[in-house]
């Protein structure tokens, strides 16, 4: 069996979920007035896209529901369908962007499963490429992440541009 190892993500593990005042981040981020900031990228309805502070990947973004909630089974029907079209109006943005070959998508429910915010719900977008894993995390729990966090940011913002996405009126 194979295994996968992230020692960086201890940091945001350990670090703190709550903003200044004391609210959950993935409810306070969206509000900011400073998105650039934030990470924020993108703004629907029901949900937003941000980058992770602490990626696993280059590109590595989330898609959270402006609902407080902890499970895809509190969300509905509705809010669900907007986080996927929200990851599926990414998926384009980040293969020109990136040039990534693949995806992995999907949510980590639970502290058990990985969750490192496991009181608001977000799904994780990671870019893969072939190859993008070697020895380095291995041997000194070093990850190389080639770009600034803020650089990628203003790539995916113009490729946003680019592809005719826009934040939804009702959260401009």
């Amino acid at each position: 069996m194979d295994r996968i190892w992230a020692p960086w993500r201890i940091q945001y593990i350990l670090g703190d979920k709550r903003d200044e005042n004391g609210e959950c981040i993935f409810c306070a981020k969206p509000r900011s007035e400073d998105l650039r900031k934030e990470l924020v990228l993108l703004k629907r309805d029901k949900c937003y896209v941000c980058m992770n502070l602490y990626p696993y990947n280059a590109g590595h973004l989330m898609v959270c529901p402006y609902q407080h909630a902890h499970c895809i089974t509190e969300l509905d029907a509705e809010t669900n369908a907007e986080v996927m079209a929200a990851a599926q109006l990414m998926l384009p943005v980040l293969r020109s962007v990136m040039n990534c070959q693949g995806f992995n998508i999907g949510y980590n429910i639970g502290k058990a499963a990985g969750a490192g915010i496991e009181e608001h719900l977000h799904l994780h977008i990671i870019p893969r490429w072939a190859g993008d894993s070697n020895i380095l995390p291995v041997l000194s729990d070093t990850r190389v992440i080639s770009e600034h966090i803020e650089e990628t940011w203003e790539r995916l913002r113009r490729g946003l541009a680019e592809h005719g996405i826009a934040d939804s009126p009702n959260r401009a």
